[in-house]
């Protein structure tokens, strides 16, 4: 239970009454069902009426461990209807990062997806004697959630300000668990008004982002707050992707650069209908540019490009993107500040940097979280003065468009310069190569240099480039100082959870086939075949 102030109204009040105004309209599309909005606020009342049937009161801690399902963001609105903390645990979670959780969070209550035989709800069953289990779908631990909803007229009617954390997604280590207050949920209704007094059309959003992630909870909320269809899909398949789009006339989607060369490499997409396509998203990571004028090519001027990160959910937008003669540097770009978002560029001590001058990106915006759960001295290090930093380093044009160029972590620290080398600039160079479909660079130990990139790369079917050819290649384009010590060609790049390239996996695999090397760092990485 919380001590926190109550109040009347939330956020879930004022979109309950947007889905009364759409009524019969689509809004839901998952798991064999279509929702109406009416259905939508009907449901959400219901779920919140049977949660508080069964002991869930307001200001509780409600843990969540559920993938993509079509009912996530209705039990997300139900819990907040009651005043609720939700803490999103993605279902696939490591068990060590399971016991690190559970320790932190402390739930009252437990939400697991019963349908799903991937999801680690048993496990954290056993993990949380004593607290209440619900589930979605018969034969779980505890009360089905989908069966006949209860009746909302004894739900309270004073509850405290909704909140909740959100998992990271692991790019830099463990997971942490982000918190986030109503105002980004306020926020999120704000961007959805601005969207709709715009004229922009409606929105069926086809999304693969589960709303553990804070780009999930953005995406199904804004599009359901601007009365859109959104398509929740949990697992990506290309071909499912690829078919889905004009069966249901998507015009929106998001993907990760990973899954965006997928789609471009694959054998069905040449015939594929896309002309219902307006606003094609890319982002949780760097595309290059090569691989972002094959799809212009392929989609028109639908591609726009995203930035953000779950302690700043939105931070710049490129809309509209072409390879435009007059500014090709534009497809490095992430965009500019979207909203009410403002960056800067700083220096090490805290400085604001000019255009052109590469330093730590740090953001200001409401849609910025308000801490980590239970680590005080990281949030205290994060956001400082309602800024949030980053940790990637970027730069800013004279025209206000941020480029970045690596995560800090990321860095290949040298002995040769004073400053450090960027793996977003290598990676370019070799995607760029005609036979080559998706690079990732590392930094790695060697004697001289003291690290050195190292490549991992994704040729092309019966592709014929080398090692030798590609470094050769940055070597013209950049220069010796940036060119891969070695190129190892491999069938994928691993991905984590969110669809990101996994840096961290990249470095264990190196480690595996070079003990020594990472035994003794001073040791000379060898051959750069």
């Amino acid at each position: 239970m919380t001590d926190r102030p109550e109040r009347r109204a939330s956020y879930v009040h004022r979109a309950l009454e947007l889905f009364a105004g759409f009524g019969d309209r689509e809004a839901l599309v998952g798991g064999g069902r279509r929702l109406s909005y009416a259905d939508v606020r009907a449901e959400v009342c219901g779920l919140a009426a049977t949660l508080h049937r069964h002991g869930v009161r307001p200001g509780d801690a409600v843990l969540l461990a559920l993938g993509n399902p079509v009912e996530g963001p209705l039990v997300q609105l139900a819990l907040h209807l009651l005043g609720c903390r939700t803490m999103w645990v993605a279902p696939v979670t490591s068990r060590r990062e399971v016991d690190e959780f559970v320790a932190r969070a402390r739930p009252d209550a437990f939400v697991y997806d019963a349908r799903d035989p991937a999801n680690l709800g048993p496990e954290l069953v056993a993990e949380l004697p004593g607290v209440p289990v619900f589930c979605l779908g018969p034969g779980g631990a505890g009360p089905d959630l989908t069966a006949r909803p209860g009746d909302p007229a004894g739900l309270p009617a004073q509850v405290p300000a909704p909140e909740s954390f959100l998992q990271t997604s692991g790019t830099t280590g463990t997971p942490k668990l982000v918190h986030h207050r109503e105002s980004f949920y306020a926020q999120i209704l704000t961007l959805a008004g601005d969207f709709v007094a715009a004229g922009f059309p409606v929105l069926r959003h086809l999304s693969y982002s589960p709303m553990w992630l804070a780009s999930g909870q953005i995406t199904s909320l804004f599009n359901l707050f601007t009365g859109g269809v959104l398509f929740p899909r949990d697992g990506w398949d290309p071909t499912a992707f690829i078919a889905t789009v004009p069966t249901e006339r998507i015009n929106s989607t998001f993907v990760t650069p990973p899954m965006l060369y997928e789609v471009l490499d694959h054998p069905a997409l040449p015939g594929a209908d896309f002309s219902a396509m307006v606003m094609f998203n890319v982002g949780a990571g760097p595309a290059a540019p090569a691989r972002l004028r094959q799809a212009i090519a392929r989609f028109g001027p639908v591609l726009r490009i995203v930035y953000g990160l779950s302690e700043a959910v939105v931070v710049t937008a490129l809309p509209g993107l072409t390879d435009d003669p007059e500014h090709p540097e534009r497809l490095r770009s992430c965009g500019r500040p979207y909203g009410d978002v403002r960056v800067e560029i700083r220096a090490e001590d805290g400085t604001v940097l000019p255009p052109g001058a590469d330093g730590e990106v740090w953001v200001h915006t409401n849609l910025r979280f308000a801490g980590y759960h239970g680590q005080p001295e990281l949030t205290a290090e994060t956001l400082v003065d309602g800024w949030v930093r980053t940790r990637d380093i970027g730069h800013l044009d004279a025209d206000g468009y941020l480029y970045l160029v690596d995560r800090m972590q990321d860095r290949i620290l040298t002995r040769q310069r004073s400053w450090p080398i960027h793996s977003r600039p290598v990676e370019d160079v070799l995607a760029g190569h005609p036979q080559v479909r998706a690079a990732a660079v590392i930094g790695v130990p060697d004697e001289v240099a003291g690290e050195l990139p190292y490549a991992y790369v994704v040729r092309a079917p019966g592709a014929t480039v080398t090692g030798a050819d590609l470094i050769d290649l940055v070597t013209a384009a950049l220069s010796d100082t940036w060119a891969p010590g070695g190129v190892e060609f491999v069938d994928r790049l691993p991905l984590n959870r969110s669809n990101k390239v996994d840096k961290r996996a990249l470095r264990a695999w190196y480690a595996a086939a070079h003990p020594s090397a990472m035994e003794h760092p001073e040791a000379s990485i060898g051959s750069r075949a």
